[in-house]
């Protein structure tokens, strides 16, 4: 009966061409991945120290400053070797989040200053301290200050987060300079640069100019990165309360963003606070929407998706041209939640920063907050989960991301043009691989500007590849696209692209554009290109074969009820097959692991809840984050995962029990 069974969905394969495909999955998942080119390694801490890395920064000598989240700063002598060597520096410090070294000093970005430190009789440990800009503390928890990072006129930019009083879901400035970007010098003048920042936890002073990266939160439906112009006021209105300083460059106040967003501050019957929830079904705008409407307003330069690109987005570096080989002047961007490092590309089109996004490599030990450049080409990787929970089995580390000098297949750079995209590529690709329009996808999708905590994906729509030209050293493949849209997250799959000398597939298949701006340009013309397409061709062999597929599938059936429930429902619920691409689709792996804590609870202690499936599903679609009071990140709304899908996950979730 087995082997009848095995040659009906053999039959059944054959028919509609999948037998092919199938084969082309299993190759490919014998490509290399990332950690095939990319090692992390470790770097041995003196017994007992807790780093939670809040700060790193690389010195003239070699030597590496490590400040921590308990007020540490360490000097580490020998960072690369087997055996660095860690003086503390210096200690008693609050919370500091930020190192920099200019001309024999360290510079570091406290709760509530930016201080100079300074080893004057050189024995090793700082005995000046000095505040070179003090700003104001409410007291509340979530005021972190981040930076300094240095201009290079020689200034220093600090960013100082919103509080979370009491609804915290509503982040304020409950202090001057609170959600906003500073510019101070050495002599102790500070310069208010930018507001609506939310939670500025990474930021970058990038070709001498800066940016950051925001995390999601409310006003902010997805993390990513924005580039901060003097004046610009960038996603959240709390900071705006300052707008009216003499001082300031933003001229814009809150109620102008009130007066078209309803600010969702709503109570109960009995005038509790109540955390406003995604509503359905609405009338809503995008940040690209108010652009027109609201002076200054600074959309990102490149969105990272949530769940799919991190969940607490973090420090921006640029590689140097020489390291990590085909991938020098880009920039690499942590993540603190998912515990892992992104890649971006930028470029410039209308005066305006967009470009692409790509996952590069996960699997750090815990949260990455700080990165730093070590003289050897490696990455220095800092860490800690320390109030917001990551991936990972420790809750701080300090790590050195090392190229192997092999060179990975992958998308080099994605570039818009005036009718699609161009994407170039690592190494060259197979012609016949390329040149089929199956082998592509694109997708694009935008979050709501509103202030409720972070967004579903919003206006989700398939725009058809209807043409590619490979160039013809194969480096290249220009795609005309139909339906770009301004102001969207164009989402470019490559799943059926493969390498030319081993046709290996791309170790990362995916990317996120940020179309700010379509360029201008010439068009291809619809004679250049290829418009194969082996899906067309498939469907069109399986419609020849309508009636065998029908006979097939009917005996296939019948085999099927001979089976026993226990043994069709251990087929429905195969995690490889079934579950764990449902949970990558739906992002669910971003913050939930079956066995362990992350950021959510492991899938294993939901089933010990013993919830009905149903109610597994309507937690998906509007979580309550008060059934879980222990998780600092509430699980944000997601009625986005189709209701087929929650219910296949949870059916899974429940058989763990």
């Amino acid at each position: 009966m087995k082997n009848r069974h095995k040659n009906i969905l053999r039959s059944m394969l054959l028919a509609t061409g999948l037998l092919a495909s199938l084969g082309t999955q299993v190759q490919a998942q014998e490509s290399p991945m990332e950690e095939d080119f990319f090692k992390i390694m470790r770097i041995s801490s003196p017994e007992g120290t807790l780093l939670e890395v809040g700060g790193l920064t690389v010195l003239p000598n070699g030597k590496l400053g490590v400040s921590t989240r308990r007020g540490d700063i360490f000097i580490v002598e020998n960072p690369t070797s087997a055996q660095p060597f860690f003086r503390r520096f210096a200690s008693g410090l609050h919370e500091v989040l930020g190192l920099a070294y200019r001309d024999g000093a360290l510079y570091a970005a406290q709760r509530g200053e930016l201080t100079k430190m300074t080893d004057t009789n050189n024995d090793g440990k700082a005995d000046l301290f000095e505040t070179v800009y003090a700003w104001p503390l409410s007291g509340n928890y979530h005021e972190y200050s981040f930076g300094p990072k240095i201009a290079p006129d020689g200034s220093f930019f600090v960013s100082a987060n919103l509080g979370f009083p009491n609804p915290w879901w509503h982040a304020k400035s409950l202090v001057p300079m609170r959600g906003w970007m500073m510019r101070i010098t050495e002599d102790g003048k500070m310069e208010p640069w930018a507001t609506g920042l939310r939670s500025p936890a990474g930021l970058g002073m990038i070709d001498g100019e800066m940016f950051y990266a925001e995390n999601q939160g409310d006003w902010v439906g997805s993390g990513g990165i924005w580039h901060v112009k003097k004046g610009a006021f960038t996603v959240h209105p709390g900071g705006l309360r300052w707008a009216d300083r003499p001082d300031s460059p933003v001229k814009l106040k809150q109620e102008q963003i009130f007066s078209k967003i309803k600010p969702r501050e709503e109570f109960d019957d009995s005038g509790e606070p109540v955390k406003p929830e995604n509503m359905q079904n609405e009338d809503f705008v995008t940040m690209y929407d108010m652009k027109e409407e609201i002076p200054g307003l600074q959309t990102p330069a490149v969105w990272l998706p949530h769940g799919i690109l991190g969940i607490s987005n973090s420090e921006i570096v640029k590689i140097p041209e020489e390291n990590f080989g085909p991938f020098g002047g880009q920039l690499l961007v942590g993540d603190q939640g998912q515990s892992k490092i992104m890649r971006v590309v930028m470029e410039e089109v209308n005066g305006e920063y967009q470009g692409i996004a790509f996952d590069f490599r996960g699997g750090f030990q815990s949260g990455v907050l700080r990165m730093a450049w070590a003289p050897d080409g490696s990455l220095f990787v800092g860490e800690t989960s320390r109030g917001w929970g990551a991936a990972g089995d420790a809750n701080q580390g300090l790590q050195r991301l090392v190229w192997n000098n092999k060179l990975p297949f992958e998308m080099r750079t994605v570039k818009a043009m005036p009718d699609g995209f161009e994407i170039e590529f690592t190494k060259p690709v197979d012609r016949k691989s390329a040149e089929d329009l199956a082998s592509y996808g694109v997708d694009s999708y935008i979050y709501k500007y509103h202030a409720v905590y972070g967004s579903p994906p919003v206006n989700m729509a398939t725009l058809p590849v209807k043409g590619v030209k490979v160039s013809e050293d194969g480096m290249k493949a220009r795609l005309i696209v139909d339906n770009l849209r301004k102001g969207y997250i164009h989402h470019i799959k490559l799943d059926g692209v493969r390498a030319k000398d081993n046709y290996y597939s791309l170790v990362h298949p995916t990317g996120y554009y940020t179309l700010n701006n379509i360029p201008e340009g010439q068009k291809l013309s619809m004679s250049e290109v290829s418009t194969i397409n082996s899906a067309v061709a498939t469907q069109q062999k399986a419609n020849t074969v309508k009636s065998a597929q029908k006979n097939t599938a009917s005996a296939a059936a019948k085999g099927a009820k001979s089976a026993s429930p226990a043994q069709a429902k251990a087929v429905a619920l195969d995690y490889d097959k079934d579950i764990k691409p449902l949970l990558a689709k739906n992002t669910c792996l971003a913050c939930h692991n079956t066995d362990k804590k992350q950021v959510g609870p492991a899938f294993r202690e939901v089933a010990k809840r013993k919830y009905a499936d149903k109610q597994i599903v309507q937690l998906i679609h509007e979580p309550k984050p008060e059934n879980w009071p222990s998780y600092a990140t509430p699980m944000p709304p997601m009625p986005q995962v189709p209701e087929a899908e929650a219910l296949k996950i949870a059916s899974w979730i429940n058989s763990l029990k």
